[in-house]
């Protein structure tokens, strides 16, 4: 039996990047959701709904790089909003 064969048993740990990606996705289909039934019960506010959700398409990715890279900065970890991996010392 080889090391990377994982036992059936074995259950994956769910780290706190997938939670803050699971929570950005779900608030973004959320907002979707609330713009499609603006649209369908209230035509006047469909179009301010749209507007919201263009620009949270944008600002809600860029708010979990931003909290992840600060959050990296306050423990002292790396982080994947840090960019390059650091060096490994010799």
């Amino acid at each position: 039996m080889e090391s990377s064969e994982k036992k059936p048993s074995e259950k994956k740990k769910i780290t706190s990047k997938q939670v803050v990606a699971l929570a950005g996705v779900a608030l973004l289909l959320l907002l979707y959701l609330a713009a499609l039934i603006a649209a369908l019960a209230d035509r006047t506010a469909s179009g301010k709904w749209f507007q919201l959700c263009i620009y949270a398409t944008v600002a809600v990715p860029i708010l979990i790089w931003v909290y992840t890279w600060i959050y990296g900065k306050l423990t002292g970890r790396h982080t994947i909003a840090d960019g390059k991996p650091p060096e490994e010392k010799p």
